[in-house]
């Protein structure tokens, strides 16, 4: 596997990419599932958060504005970083999914936003969720639908292989592996968390223009190191055809964005 491909299956960025992921992608998409997520746990006053996987921590923050007392591990120092920076309140760990570094029965939720999919070892992952959850307490993941039926990307990334090469569009494939029916219930069910309860949710994408779309997508996720100023150029020129129908008539760009939750 080459670099491209393995940052993108573990989901590896930069501190740069990570700021770029803060400023872009959250208002424009993960921000919106963040208090979703929370809510449908039920994690609020009193409750102690995990927050597996956090990113630049905005789940953790969802938890933290709800009165819980949150706990964010990520295995990216980039994200961290960035994380650390918007909110001190929250006790951050480096720490891989698969290995948490905490005792049995520590916390009264677990959360893991659009991030299994990056796991080396999914089930192990969500074994440790469990172990680290109490008696009664819960497990919530949540997990974008299949590509070809997520609007916007469905156009998104066959663009991307035709300008950047195969690898590109398979690096942006990776988050939407789980997304099939009964895919997230089967990996719950063989960590041991049957009878997970499952809901869908439709979130809405939002950029200012195409171009700002492509900068978003391309700058603050694992491919930034591969697309020179040539390939954003090639990107663009295309998108005006190739992406134009998510354009609303302002200029800006927005698209529906189905997720599934599962609480276990």
């Amino acid at each position: 596997m080459d670099k491209q491909g393995e940052d993108a299956a573990t989901g590896q960025i930069t501190a740069e990419a990570a700021r770029i992921y803060e400023a872009f992608f959250v208002p424009a998409l993960f921000g919106q599932f963040a208090p979703w997520l929370v809510e449908a746990v039920g994690a609020g006053r009193s409750d102690h958060v995990l927050d597996v996987a956090t990113g630049t921590g905005v789940v953790a923050r969802a938890a933290l504005e709800q009165g819980a007392r949150v706990t964010a591990v990520d295995i990216n120092e980039g994200m961290l970083s960035v994380a650390k920076d918007l909110e001190a309140r929250v006790t951050y760990q480096l720490a891989s999914s698969e290995a948490l570094p905490f005792d049995d029965n520590v916390f009264d939720v677990v959360t893991c936003q659009f991030a299994l999919m990056f796991f080396e070892d999914r089930v192990k992952a969500l074994r440790e969720m469990k172990r680290v959850c109490r008696p009664g307490g819960h497990v919530a993941v949540s997990v974008f639908a299949p590509w070809r039926d997520s609007p916007g990307y469905c156009d998104l990334i066959p663009l991307l292989g035709d300008i950047m090469g195969p690898e590109a569009a398979e690096a942006l494939k990776a988050p939407f592996c789980l997304g099939a029916a009964g895919t997230l219930e089967e990996l719950l069910m063989q960590a041991g968390a049957a009878d997970a309860k499952v809901i869908r949710k439709t979130g809405l994408v939002r950029h200012s223009s195409l171009d700002g779309w492509l900068d978003t997508e391309i700058g603050g996720w694992t491919l930034a190191s591969e697309a020179p100023p040539q390939i954003m150029q090639a990107l663009k020129a295309a998108a005006a055809d190739r992406l134009g129908k998510y354009r609303n008539a302002d200029g800006t760009v927005s698209f529906d964005a189905p997720a599934i939750f599962a609480i276990a």
